[in-house]
């Protein structure tokens, strides 16, 4: 299997009819078999973990208490976990809410909930004696469940604005590689949050959002250089096409998935609890993006029968009438 064309003289391709390429013209499309190989595996395992262990739903989703607290100087957040973690109190969500004075606490819902406000507030009055408790609500598992609902509805409609995007702006083929590359993202993104039973809150369904808007651009990238290049070069087939509009876009993706993941796993070590899982659903959602927008997207639309002519308007011959 080769993964760079050369020409009858033994050279690798840089350039087909004027189309200078930036390295080697790469054949991608001889491998979408293997990628679909891969790509069947991995969102296997995924639904099996997914199934089988479920998610572990954070208090977004769960209920619990939610206390409102004002501080008489900066806040240590990690102190602050540091107490509530000595006094038996497990996965508090603690994070400022505007100034470093003001911090929202979020603890899990407990049979013992009566008294709960009493008991955080003498723990945190031994960190700062002047600490005001603004409110201390409950939230029961009702609203998580309506919090779930609205996630899995929002993430559905964002799909299926996409579907008529692109479906309406290039080919209805098109449209339906770019969703099941985005729903391989997707399926592969909560696998791994389901494998590692890592904690599902809002800012989870804001990464996934994300992730499927980072992923279908990527995907746009693509089609729209391959409908330029169907209408610049005549003489290639379809798939040689495909792979003249991924070698010439590859760097671009190489630049841009990288630049990205670099801020994405700096906010991943030093970001901070409050938003490490929302980092580690950016991270593994933009790196299977950018694959899946290679050897899923444009592969899928090109196997259910993306060709030519289906991304070149046909020529329509006008007769015009002369007026007497």
């Amino acid at each position: 299997m080769k993964i760079f064309a050369k020409d009858k003289d033994g050279h690798f391709i840089r350039e087909i009819n004027g189309i200078k390429l930036p390295f080697p013209l790469t054949e991608f499309m001889k491998l979408r078999k293997l990628g679909y190989i891969f790509s069947a595996l991995l969102m296997a395992v995924s639904l099996f973990f997914i199934v089988s262990k479920g998610f572990n739903w954070g208090l977004d989703f769960t209920g619990g208490v939610v206390f409102d607290t004002h501080f008489s100087q900066s806040a240590d957040l990690e102190k602050i976990r540091g107490k509530l973690h000595e006094n038996g109190i497990e996965s508090p969500i603690v994070q400022t809410t505007g100034s470093v004075q003001d911090v929202m606490i979020r603890l899990p819902a407990t049979d013992n909930d009566s008294g709960i406000g009493d008991r955080v507030k003498g723990m945190l009055q031994e960190i700062d004696s002047g600490i005001k408790i603004r409110s201390v609500e409950f939230v029961g598992p009702n609203v998580g469940e309506e919090l779930a609902q609205g996630a899995v509805y929002a993430t559905l409609a964002t799909l299926a604005m996409m579907l008529v995007y692109v479906g309406s702006r290039f080919e209805w083929r098109l449209g339906f590689g770019g969703i099941a590359s985005l729903a391989h993202d997707v399926i592969i993104t909560l696998g791994v949050f389901s494998a590692l039973q890592i904690e599902i809150d809002l800012t989870f369904v804001a990464a996934i959002l994300s992730v499927v808007g980072y992923s279908i651009n990527d995907s746009i990238v693509v089609f729209d250089r391959v409908r330029e290049n169907f209408r610049k070069i005549r003489r290639l087939d379809t798939i040689d096409i495909i792979d003249v509009s991924l070698t010439q876009t590859l760097s671009r993706t190489i630049m841009t998935s990288a630049t990205t993941l670099i801020v994405v796993i700096a906010l991943f070590f030093f970001g901070g609890p409050s938003i490490h899982n929302f980092s580690l659903a950016l991270l593994v959602g933009i790196g299977f993006g950018t694959y899946s927008s290679i050897f899923i997207a444009i592969a899928i639309a090109y196997d259910v029968g993306l060709r030519r002519e289906h991304m070149i308007p046909p020529k329509v011959d006008k007769e015009i009438d002369e007026l007497p």
